[in-house]
């Protein structure tokens, strides 16, 4: 389905016949999906809207001001206030879809003056060729629109900024929405099919009952009416306590985040940390005792590094010249006797004059390194050196002790600073006083509103239980009571139908639920670029509300995602039930942007507007597309047109001319 133009006369702000072409369609070659219509606040951009959801389906359109009005009365007020009374009022929007496998136009027509006869406007349908109306469509037109794009499912491609923001704060999703899924998922019918057998079933019982039969069947019927309209009472009583719970626990959280944020915690924990403190000073005191006891031991000598250094190396040299001179005096010994010898032996004295002279040579370039003319003033000996080098290992020893000990030290005085900023920032007396009253108060009236919800709850459980009894007594009596004759099979064989029924939702549900989760997953990280927040989307099969789930099946709490997350995770909700519901359709966003920043914003202008569907109508202020998101839109080729709503504030009319802002 493709909108291919907008007609409005006399609508809303909008004076005269003012004509906005609608179709994406830019040549037979080229299709760029985005209409971007922009204007202010108040110019008419949800009028538009209105005007679509108006000509499709005419008194049951959920258009934004209608509110409780009558249908006869919502007309009236869309008559532009500046129009002629003689001119009339008039609608038309051409859409083209698929038809026995070819395309097809309509125009559908709506006319109306100020104060309609019949509380009802004109409807007309135009055909292929505009120039002849198609009667019989006009006539079964509710039936014939439900088959190409349901009213149920309309407000998931029809929507705007407050339902997404309605949408991203509520646990729960409001009920167009869940309406809208029970459409989609075909819930609805089945819903439908059920009552209409109940409805049968109660019909064909009274046929066959007699006076006394029927009269205490209606006495039943009317108990169980009675019931149901407490109930609807309840419930209403319910939503209203619902929401003031709600705001309440808002109201707790801010007294809680004030009270924490200005010392309250604090304040109420000060002999905590004065304790804490004294605790601290303690453990100085011990760390600086260990600092005296070590400082009483080898520790001063660190002062002295280099001399210690020095005198290792001296006491080193000295031993090394010992131990040298040791060796020279036994080899010279020993050349001694070996000459002595050699002089017995009736050797040649030139021969033994030779070896004596190569034995002193000898000794003298083996020890030519180690001159025994070095300075000796230390004299020590093995014992000394080895005291000598344990007291440099026990001096490195204790320096390494004594760091470990000013690190501790100095940690104990961070932590007491910290406990000290803490106690500085801890609130006033009075001040404390009134924030613990506030907190106080609020969790007094949360508490009470709790209990009077807690109490409406038990209360509709026990009216349904009471209703499920009646409902029982009004069957037994009717299986019991009443003849069934020629209907009893008819009968019999609605409940069979009514019981597979229900298991054919529940089955339904749950595999439709699958499909969907999927996709709002897939939307939602598409959307969010953070492929690591979220692993998987579970949606409840009662109450339709999201669950998100991280990598480790771990819960995500809705509210650690920011409100910019948020909308981005309810725009993926309206995205995936646009997907799963298999219709190509147009979609059409009022102020889509809302409250997003600028990261956000990027990501629906880049990933969402240009794929959302085959043709999607933007309505937007200046400051949601501004100059760099219109740019983007631009350059993506995704803008097929551009108009502006132009509004004049001291006529109250809105003229709509092509182009944007810029």
């Amino acid at each position: 389905m493709i909108f291919i133009e907008l007609v409005l006369q006399n609508f809303g702000p909008y004076s005269g016949t003012q004509v906005i072409n609608l179709d994406p369609r830019i040549d037979d070659n080229n299709i760029s999906p985005i209409i971007l219509l922009g204007g202010m606040n108040g110019g008419g951009k949800t009028t538009l809207i209105d005007a679509i959801r108006l000509a499709l389906y005419g008194s049951r359109a959920q258009c934004s001001t209608r509110g409780n009005l009558s249908y006869a009365d919502f007309l009236t007020q869309c008559v532009n206030n500046q129009a002629d009374p003689i001119n009339k009022t008039r609608i038309e929007l051409v859409f083209e879809h698929i038809e026995d496998d070819k395309p097809i136009q309509y125009r559908v027509v709506r006319i109306w003056e100020k104060n309609p006869k019949d509380g009802k406007d004109s409807l007309g349908i135009l055909g292929e060729d505009e120039t002849w109306p198609v009667e019989h469509l006009a006539n079964i037109w509710d039936e014939y629109i439900e088959n190409i794009l349901p009213l149920g499912i309309s407000n998931l491609f029809l929507f705007d900024g407050e339902q997404v923001k309605e949408l991203a704060e509520q646990e729960t999703p409001p009920s167009v929405v869940v309406d809208a899924i029970n459409a989609l998922l075909g819930l609805e019918l089945a819903d439908k099919l059920a009552v209409d057998l109940e409805i049968l079933v109660n019909r064909k019982k009274k046929e066959n009952a007699d006076t006394q039969d029927l009269a205490k069947l209606a006495e039943i019927e009317a108990k169980l009416s009675e019931q149901l309209d407490k109930r609807n009472v309840i419930k209403k009583e319910q939503d209203y306590l619902k929401d003031i719970l709600a705001e309440l626990e808002l109201k707790h959280e801010e007294a809680v985040h004030k009270y924490m944020a200005e010392g309250g915690k604090i304040a109420a924990e000060s002999s905590k940390l004065d304790t804490q403190k004294e605790t601290q000073i303690k453990n100085i005191e011990n760390v600086r005792q260990d600092l005296r006891e070590l400082a009483e031991g080898v520790l001063p000598l660190a002062l002295i590094p280099n001399l210690l250094s020095q005198i290792q190396i001296q006491s080193e040299k000295e031993f090394k010249l010992q131990q040298v001179q040791l060796a020279k005096d036994v080899l010279i010994a020993r050349d001694e006797r070996l000459i002595s010898l050699l002089n017995q032996l009736d050797l040649e004295l030139a021969k033994i004059n030779r070896i004596q002279t190569f034995l002193t040579e000898d000794i003298d370039s083996l020890y030519a390194g180690n001159s025994s003319s070095e300075i000796t003033w230390l004299n020590a000996d093995e014992e000394s050196l080895s005291l000598l080098d344990n007291l440099v290992y026990r001096l490195q020893t204790t320096q390494n002790h004594t760091y470990q000990k000013l690190r501790e030290l100095q940690d104990y005085e961070e932590e007491i600073l910290r406990i000290e900023r803490q106690i500085q920032t801890a609130a006033a007396p009075e001040e404390y006083a009134k924030l613990k009253k506030a907190r106080e108060k609020s969790q007094a009236e949360l508490t009470k509103a709790a209990s009077k919800f807690e109490v409406i709850n038990r209360s509709l459980t026990e009216l349904e239980a009471t209703i499920n009894q009646t409902k029982k007594e009004l069957n037994n009596y009717t299986s019991d009571n009443l003849k069934y004759h020629s209907n009893e099979h008819l009968i019999n064989a609605a409940t069979k139908v009514q019981q597979t029924l229900q298991i054919f939702r529940e089955k339904l549900t749950l595999r439709k639920l699958n499909k969907l989760e999927e996709e709002v997953k897939n939307c939602f990280l598409y959307l969010l670029h953070k492929s690591d927040l979220v692993h998987r989307i579970a949606i409840d099969e009662k109450n339709f509300s999201l669950s998100l789930y991280d990598l480790n099946g771990k819960q995500v709490p809705k509210h650690r995602l920011s409100a910019g997350e948020k909308q981005l995770l309810a725009i993926a909700f309206l995205w995936g039930l646009a997907k799963v519901s298999g219709k190509r359709l147009p979609i059409a966003i009022d102020t889509p942007l809302g409250r997003l920043d600028s990261s956000h914003r990027n990501n629906l202008v880049e990933r969402y507007f240009p794929a959302a569907s085959h043709q999607v109508i933007l309505l937007s202020t200046d400051t949601e597309i501004s100059k760099p998101e219109h740019q983007t839109l631009k350059e993506n080729g995704a803008i097929a047109r551009e108009y502006l709503l132009e509004y004049n504030s001291k006529q109250r009319e809105t003229s709509i001319k092509e182009g944007y802002f810029w």
